[in-house]
């Protein structure tokens, strides 16, 4: 439906949110530098590294230049949706599997009562938090609209220049807006419709896939957003 040339459909509002979000994350990168793009504002960040450098136990990347990532758990923000899985009859060894945990951590995490613990978060550079979306939706491509073949941390070769990571990631974002812009509605509800192996994609219908694909793309944007800012004011900020 359209209302004064506004989609007000499912996927219309989806998509209105993708171009809106895309619209300004477009400004925000702008003018994007290879210091800041790999600075790290504090000790023990994570961020793209050479391999023999690699600072995590399982950074990956099929080059030179591989991407951070630490020991696999369930953070503390996820607990509601662990909730969530049992609660659909997804089982312990199924939840655990997805989430590449043991049996016991999702025991701990579903008898967890009261308010969880603070995650202790890395803090993640801009270079992370780019190949961390590059790689999300490149992956998810290949095992939505792909041969659904490739391994995903083999899709993305991580780079060290601020220029051609943001090239390559917009490509990946127009060929993703392009295939869901196409979709029917028959494909928005078919459960499994994305098979991406790394999360609940093959257990959800797409509609609830695309509208998560958003919230990755919009949060981690913010969080850019706000390096940016950090990085423009760490000279002037008071001593």
């Amino acid at each position: 439906m359209e209302i004064a040339g506004v989609r007000t459909d499912r996927l219309g509002l989806l998509l209105d949110q993708h171009d809106k979000a895309r619209d300004m994350a477009e400004v925000r990168l702008l003018g994007l530098g290879d210091e800041e793009y790999l600075w790290e504002p504090v000790p023990g960040c994570w961020s793209i590294r050479r391999r023999d450098e690699a600072a995590t136990p399982r950074a990956f990347g099929p080059g030179e230049w591989v991407l951070d990532l630490g020991v696999p758990d369930i953070p503390a923000s996820e607990y509601a949706e662990i909730a969530r899985q049992a609660a659909s009859g997804m089982t312990v060894d199924k939840i655990a599997d997805d989430w590449s945990v043991s049996v016991e951590r999702v025991e701990e995490v579903l008898a967890h009562t009261g308010p969880p613990e603070p995650d202790e978060a890395p803090i993640t550079t801009i270079a992370w938090r780019l190949g961390h979306l590059h790689f999300g939706f490149a992956g998810q491509w290949e095992w939505t609209f792909g041969a659904r073949r490739q391994e995903p941390k083999l899709l993305v070769d991580f780079t060290p220049s601020a220029a051609e990571a943001v090239e390559r990631f917009w490509a990946v974002m127009d060929r993703w807006r392009d295939s869901v812009a196409a979709m029917t509605e028959e494909q928005l509800d078919t459960v499994g419709f994305s098979q991406y192996p790394y999360g609940s994609d093959p257990d959800e219908p797409f509609i609830s896939v695309l509208w998560g694909a958003n919230l990755e793309f919009i949060h981690h944007m913010a969080e850019i957003a706000l390096l940016r800012d950090l990085w423009r004011a760490r000279f002037t900020a008071p001593k």
